[in-house]
């Protein structure tokens, strides 16, 4: 079973950020949340890259500061969720 960009993305961050799935939310972001820290965030940007077979640019590496900040800059990318 293929499973779609929104699973794709929530895994990649309950990986990456060492979180349990109760602990996904909207609400998750930079430095708000324990382990989203700049190795957590470098870790975050990997696996988004891996997932969707993109490459991010700077500045969007640098905006991602949140759960649903990323969606919408993985929309760039031609993401849909």
């Amino acid at each position: 079973m293929e499973i779609n960009s929104k699973q794709k993305y929530d895994q990649a961050f309950i990986e990456s950020l060492t979180l349990g799935p109760e602990q996904l939310s909207q609400d998750v972001a930079y430095n708000q949340t324990e382990s989203w820290d700049s190795i957590g965030h470098m870790s975050l940007i990997a696996a988004l890259e891996t997932a969707f077979n993109i490459s991010m640019d700077v500045n969007d590496i640098t905006s991602l500061s949140s759960y649903s900040k990323g969606m919408e800059i993985l929309k760039k990318y031609g993401i849909q969720f």
